[in-house]
């Protein structure tokens, strides 16, 4: 019969202490799955390390919950849901069950009576079984939450413990500006401390001590948000309510790596540090990183990039003879010069933003020669309307201005003022045509070939070519053009003996 002097416990069956041991022994997991009932034939059982099975089981079903027992680590606790519409039967015995189905341990307890809604009463009854084992570091559960109904606590104690997981952690009242004895209510940066408030402790000799804490007159204890490895990690994050001198900072932990509490030495850092009210009165030597120059995007513009976008140029810079322009060069000017023909080529569209411009002058005696990086780059405008030409040339005097136009470069100008006044010279034209003319003689045999070269080579082709013969006097002399005329020159011939015929040719 059940008394004041009854005694109620739970033990491991033999089965359970092997499996167990072998567990710890091998380091694997032991799944503790279901938790069964009985009714001990309205015994007064007495649990026995040899049972395979309870006295009589009325009901087997999965666990809710299995955990360490947070005050005691060699004790677990498994607990199990019996809902309103199951029972009408007495509980006496309780049994846990591994995933193989072997009863691993049993226990006893005060015969409670379990209704069912029909009987006029029904309840929802929560069975719990603490067990002391060896260890509980290779006990685990294994749960099908499609099945297993939760408590209010276990929901609640769940999503607790997630949120105490994260870094950003419930402000403190004060912190600490120096190490302090944590015990006792005392004064923190200027705040008498009651009982229950939270308190930033940073300064403390060792390190390792270091953390949050709840104000006690005893000893104080690790506030439940940061009290173990998993709810303090780097980048932790905690506001200061009050104190003379730490009111409304910040402080972020910058402990890297694995922390473990109580071992590991804390470090924290005020991220508010230096920052200034939105009304300030004055904002001294704030600076920012200045966008890329063409950057077209949100982003803050510092007073060098409004100036750059104000049509200010980069730099001006020089390149004498042959090169390459960088890609930095863009927004710059650049004068190159020669003392004879050179070669400069241009950076890859890829490379620079589209829009992005550079602006030439050649102020060398020499022609510079410009060319595509990439075979699939080309320039259009004033050289060459189709858009196919990867080459130009600037003569001295000649300025452009050179801008990334979607997959082509475009060039605006054509060093309109470059010429050559003389009997034989040339004269560039805004819109890119070249103008030439000179005088050649023709030979003494009549018919015979005369080859003249144009005073400036053209880059994209002969237009026209028109020939005038001199004479004092009206005359039957006329010249021809013996093949088509190349970039270069043409061959002419003329019936005449040595009669002087005015040529002009028209190209780009």
């Amino acid at each position: 019969m059940i008394d004041a002097n009854s005694q109620f416990f739970a033990i491991l069956t033999q089965v359970g202490e092997a499996k167990q041991a072998n567990a710890d022994a091998l380091g694997r997991p032991w799944l503790i799955t279901d938790m069964g009932v009985g009714d001990a034939n309205d015994t007064d059982p007495v649990p026995d390390r040899l049972q395979t099975r309870l006295i009589n089981e009325w009901r087997r079903r999965p666990l809710n919950q299995l955990k360490v027992d947070p005050v005691n680590a060699a004790v677990i606790i498994a607990e199990q849901i019996i809902p309103a519409d199951e029972g009408g039967k007495w509980i006496r015995e309780i049994g846990l069950y591994d995933a193989d189905g072997d009863l691993v341990a049993v226990a006893n307890c005060a015969p409670s009576f379990k209704p069912v809604l029909s009987q006029g009463s029904g309840r929802t009854q929560i069975v719990r079984m603490n067990l002391i084992v060896s260890s509980a570091g290779n006990i685990t559960l294994k749960i099908d939450p499609a099945v297993v109904l939760a408590t209010r606590e276990f929901v609640e104690q769940r999503i607790l413990e997630e949120l105490y997981k994260l870094d950003s952690k419930q402000s403190v009242r004060v912190a600490t500006t120096t190490s302090i004895t944590l015990a006792g209510l005392q004064t923190v940066d200027g705040v008498a401390l009651l009982a229950g408030d939270r308190v930033l402790v940073k300064n403390q000799a060792a390190g390792k001590d270091n953390g949050l804490y709840i104000a006690a007159a005893a000893t104080w204890s690790r506030a439940p948000d940061a009290d173990s490895n998993a709810k303090v990690t780097s980048a932790l994050l905690v506001s200061v309510e009050q104190g003379a001198t730490l009111a409304d900072t910040r402080w972020q932990l910058i402990t890297d790596g694995a922390i473990i509490v109580g071992t590991t030495a804390l470090t924290f850092q005020n991220v508010t540090h230096g920052f200034a009210p939105i009304n300030a009165a004055v904002l001294i030597d704030p600076k920012a990183n200045t966008p890329p120059q063409f950057d077209s995007s949100k982003a803050l513009a510092t007073t060098e990039f409004v100036q750059r976008a104000l049509g200010n140029k980069r730099r001006t810079t020089a390149i004498i003879g042959s090169g390459t322009i960088a890609a930095t060069e863009m927004g710059a000017d650049i004068v190159v010069s020669a003392a004879a023909n050179a070669l400069l080529r241009m950076p890859s569209l890829a490379s620079v933003a589209d829009g992005a411009s550079v602006r030439l002058i050649n102020l060398g005696a020499g022609r510079v020669n410009f060319s595509t990086a990439n075979d699939g780059d080309c320039f259009i405008g004033a050289f060459n309307t189709s858009g196919t030409a990867t080459t130009f040339s600037l003569e001295f005097g000649d300025e452009v201005s050179i801008t990334r136009y979607s997959n082509l470069w475009l060039v605006i100008g054509s060093g309109s003022h470059a010429q050559i006044r003389g009997i034989n010279g040339y004269k560039k034209h805004s819109g890119g045509i070249i103008e030439q003319w000179g005088i050649w003689t023709s030979q003494a045999e009549p018919g015979a070939a005369s080859a003249v070269t144009f005073p400036l080579a053209f880059t994209g082709g002969v237009l026209s070519l028109q020939f005038t013969t001199i004479s004092p006097s009206p005359s039957n002399v006329v010249a021809w053009l013996d093949n088509n005329a190349s970039l270069t020159g043409f061959v002419g011939r003329s019936n005449g003996v040595t009669t002087p015929i005015y040529w002009r040719a028209l190209g780009y």
